[in-house]
């Protein structure tokens, strides 16, 4: 038994592998949750990879894990109830209201106390933090001996009490991660006298498509979580103008979340239920069958770090609008070549750009074509050996 149990931990070179802990929020829905996932599974190649989670959302991960990845839930029984405040509050429930605030005040103590005892009593030998309140006690609590990692995934979109927060959590670490350059020039300024190193390393395309989208089909789609900043009541008025001289035309919108009621409030009184569709939240296979019958991808938010959504819908061949608020689209999308940006969220150039596309099939061709190109820089086997490079330092 001990000698298999050695054999599992050492590679075929005869070296102990590095163990790599990832500490995670939650592994629900999410664009950063789909990163670490990603991350995990790039990693288990070479480590022997753990993700430590607080909360236990759902009976799985909602998205998928390599076997070889394993995951300690720090608080199972117990997930965030800022919904049922609210709720208790708005009904005037105060009876009720008082207990749920007790009870999210137990939940925060167990989710510090169990994450900053887990921390100081790691055996991992790199621990990567994905939320800054993890790279505040990473940098505190974390052993001298373990290579200490941020990841931060958030775009500050001018909130500077945001951006300073993410520096005093980084200022111990070895390593903050940004997922745009943009993002690691300014916070490498902001560092500067710390001895954290800022490093711009992309997010994660799972895979590329082996064929394109036809871009036959008279489809419109965009994917995201359901709330305000993500725009989807403007993708909305857009659409509502754009179908009434294209009622052919059909828009699907993948995600889900707190704004979900307001949207259909407006689908409904707009009469927009025979041309749109909210699937809610999907898989990887449903969303990839979704955007491989899809002509033109969508995106209204008003900020996105990275934006993995828009390098999924190229790398299915399919042309992408965006407003240049998302700041991650401003990285990903050269305008008018693989795609195109539209300036000051202006919603009437938005829908003549779209309309544009709808009504040429041969130049959504060929920005799709391009943008297709394009991301092969943020394959697997390309951004894996970016993160090598600093976990072997």
């Amino acid at each position: 038994m001990f000698f298999l149990s050695l054999f599992v931990i050492i590679d075929l070179g005869g070296e102990v592998m590095k163990k790599v802990a990832i500490l995670s929020l939650h592994l629900g829905y999410g664009g950063i949750e789909k990163s670490i996932c990603a991350l995990a599974n790039l990693l288990c190649s070479k480590y022997k990879v753990e993700i430590i989670c607080t909360y236990k959302l759902y009976e799985k991960p909602a998205f998928a894990l390599n076997d070889e990845v394993t995951i300690k839930y720090l608080v199972p029984d117990y997930k965030p109830n800022r919904n049922e405040v609210t709720s208790a509050i708005k009904g005037g429930h105060f009876i009720t209201a008082f207990k749920e605030g007790l009870r999210s005040l137990k939940i925060l103590h167990l989710r510090k106390k169990t994450m900053i005892d887990y921390i100081k009593n790691s055996d991992a030998d790199i621990i990567i933090s994905t939320r800054d309140i993890f790279n505040e006690w990473l940098g505190e609590y974390g052993a001298d001996s373990i290579l200490k990692i941020g990841w931060e995934h958030n775009h500050y979109h001018g909130d500077y009490n945001y951006a300073h927060g993410v520096v005093r959590s980084a200022i111990h670490l070895d390593y903050l991660v940004l997922v745009s350059d943009a993002l690691r020039k300014y916070y490498k300024k902001e560092l500067r006298t710390s001895q954290c190193k800022c490093v711009f390393i992309p997010n994660i395309l799972d895979s590329i498509p082996k064929t394109s989208a036809s871009l036959n089909e008279k489809r419109l789609i965009s994917v995201g979580r359901l709330s305000s900043e993500k725009g989807y009541l403007d993708l909305l008025r857009i659409f509502s103008v754009l179908v009434k001289k294209h009622s052919d035309w059909h828009l699907d919108i993948i995600g889900d979340g707190d704004q979900r009621s307001i949207l259909e409030e407006y689908i409904s009184t707009h009469h927009l239920n025979d041309f749109v569709t909210l699937h809610g939240f999907q898989g990887k296979d449903y969303i990839d069958k979704l955007l491989h019958k899809s002509s033109i991808y969508v995106m209204t938010s008003y900020t996105e770090s990275f934006g993995i959504v828009l390098i999924e819908a190229m790398s299915h061949g399919l042309p992408c609008v965006a407003f240049d608020s998302a700041e991650g689209a401003k990285e990903l999308i050269n305008s008018g070549m693989n795609g195109y940006l539209i300036k000051n969220r202006n919603m009437g150039a938005m829908i003549k750009k779209i309309e544009d596309l709808m009504m040429d099939k041969e130049a959504r061709k060929k920005i799709g074509a391009a943008g297709r190109k394009s991301v092969k820089k943020f394959a697997g086997d390309v951004v894996k050996e970016q993160w090598f490079d600093i976990l072997e330092k």
